[in-house]
């Protein structure tokens, strides 16, 4: 894509569970590069945005959310969960309400950020279609065995359930070819050495 004058050079990283996206972004983060985290933004737009409330509250009813006693509003996570995981077309529904929103979020973020580099963590980059608000995309790539015990052990899971979220993802090697970058994390590569000569490339 094509940055536009004075705007900052936007980059998104993503990769599936357990490749070490996180650890990736804290790495940009200590270089002074802002980090837009898409899960942790799109939670906190599920309550604070009035268009994915009137949403969500059109499609599952009202007891969708609930109030306070202190007048904040309160979603209903396990109305969301059961949703969900009723039907695959379902998670469609509801990312067609919350990810619009959480792309507009982060375009003002952006707007607002005093960084020549910015960047977005985001799982799905490529599923949701969030690859086109970004200049350069960068692929955190680990093996799927590593991947799998490294999320059984942070999420105190089965190997049952991290595969089934493993096979809802798109696959790590169609994420690698789309993507501008790959940062390998398999526990032996040298990451940092590997970040420091993409941004050397980007700054370029």
């Amino acid at each position: 894509m094509t940055t536009q004058v004075n705007q900052p050079l936007k980059i998104g990283i993503t990769g599936g569970i357990g490749s070490g996206k996180s650890y990736v972004c804290s790495k940009l983060h200590e270089l002074g590069i802002p980090i837009y985290n898409c899960d942790d933004e799109a939670k906190r737009l599920m309550t604070e945005s009035f268009a994915i409330r009137q949403g969500l509250t059109t499609l599952l009813g009202n007891n969708a959310y609930s109030l306070s006693d202190d007048g904040q509003w309160m979603l209903n996570k396990q109305l969301i969960a059961q949703y969900l995981f009723a039907k695959k077309e379902n998670a469609e529904k509801i990312n067609s309400i919350v990810h619009p929103a959480v792309k507009a979020d982060f375009l003002l973020w952006a707007q607002k950020q005093d960084s020549s580099i910015i960047a977005q963590e985001c799982a799905i980059l490529f599923e949701s279609g969030f690859e086109d608000t970004v200049d350069y995309t960068i692929e955190v790539f680990a093996p799927h065995s590593v991947r799998l015990q490294r999320a059984m052990a942070r999420d105190n899971a089965t190997s049952q359930q991290i595969e089934a979220r493993m096979a809802m993802q798109m696959p790590e090697e169609e994420k690698r070819q789309r993507a501008d970058f790959c940062i390998v994390n398999d526990g032996e590569a040298d990451v940092q050495s590997q970040i420091e000569a993409m941004m050397k490339r980007l700054s370029d």
